[in-house]
C-alpha cells in the first residue's frame, strides 16, 4: 500500500502555522476546515479514521476521487492566529455544510455575530424585570448564529420545574447572563408530549416540563432582548431555571 503524501522539509519550513481546506472535486465544494503546521493538512487524507469528514473521503474513494487540499492561509506566526482564521472560515462556510464536528476555537466569544450582539457582549446594559417570567439559561446549546427553531427548541424543554412555572408569562432564553429571544408561554406539557425539530414526539415524561409558545409581540421583546440579567442570577448559581415576579 503506498504511503500518504507528504510535504518535503524545505517546504513545511516555509510554512508556519497555516488553515487548510478539504475540497470535493466534484462539485468544488469545502467539507472540512483545519488548522496545523508541518505535515498537518495531509494527516488524514486517506480516510482511515472515524471522523465525519474521514467518512466523505472515503465515499470519494468508492468514486475514484480523492479529495483535494488546499492551504487557505500560511505563514502564520502562532498557533493563536490560526484558530482565530479557522473559526472565521468555520463561521462563513457555516458548520451545517461541513463535516467538522464543532465550531472553532472560542467561538462563542470571537466568532461571527451581529452588531447588536456585539454591544450586549461587551455594554451589557441591565434590563429591569417588570412581567412574570423564567429564566432559562441555555449555555449548553447556544451559539452565535443559532437557527430560530433550535434556539426555541432548545429553550422550551425539557426543565425540571415546580408549580412557580405556571405564573411566568415569558420565558427568556439567556446565554453568559444576556437576553438572546424572548417567548410567551401559551402552556406547559410534559416532556417529550410535543414535536420538536431535532427529535419526533417520544410521549410524555412526567419529571421534565416543556412549554409551547411564540415569540413575545415587539414590544416586550425590544424591552429584553440583548440586555443583561446578571442581577437576578445569584454568583456561582448552576441552576439553569429562576423565577422573576412568578
Amino acid at each position: 500500500m503506498a504511503k500518504a503524501p507528504k510535504l518535503s522539509p524545505s517546504v513545511t519550513r516555509h510554512l508556519g502555522h497555516y488553515v487548510y481546506l478539504y475540497v470535493r472535486p466534484d462539485t468544488e465544494e469545502v467539507f472540512y476546515v483545519g488548522k496545523g503546521k508541518g505535515n498537518r493538512a495531509l494527516a488524514h487524507i486517506e480516510g482511515k479514521g472515524n471522523t465525519p469528514h474521514d467518512e466523505v473521503i472515503r465515499e470519494l474513494h468508492d468514486l475514484g476521487l480523492k479529495p483535494r487540499v488546499e492551504l487557505l492561509i500560511h505563514g502564520l506566526k502562532t498557533e493563536a492566529e490560526a484558530f482565530a482564521v479557522e473559526m472565521a472560515a468555520i463561521d462563513l462556510i457555516g458548520l451545517e455544510r461541513l463535516s467538522n464536528r464543532v465550531y472553532g476555537h472560542n467561538k462563542s466569544r470571537l466568532g461571527r455575530m451581529s452588531i447588536d450582539q456585539v454591544r450586549a457582549l461587551y455594554d451589557r446594559k441591565p434590563v429591569k424585570i417588570t412581567e412574570p417570567v423564567v429564566i432559562i439559561r441555555v449555555a449548553r446549546r447556544f451559539h452565535y448564529g443559532i437557527d430560530p427553531v433550535a434556539l426555541y427548541d432548545a429553550t422550551r424543554s425539557a426543565w425540571v420545574v415546580g408549580e412557580r412555572r405556571e405564573g411566568a408569562e415569558y420565558a427568556l432564553a439567556v446565554y453568559e447572563n444576556i437576553v438572546r429571544e424572548v417567548y410567551r408561554i401559551t402552556h406547559w406539557l410534559p416532556s417529550g408530549s410535543t414535536f420538536r425539530a431535532d427529535r419526533p414526539t417520544r410521549g410524555p415524561a412526567e419529571e421534565r416540563w416543556e412549554f409551547v409558545g411564540v415569540v413575545a409581540e415587539e414590544k416586550v421583546r425590544k424591552k429584553y432582548l440583548n440586555r443583561s440579567v446578571a442581577k437576578h442570577i445569584p454568583k456561582h448559581s448552576q441552576n439553569p431555571i429562576l423565577y422573576v415576579n412568578c
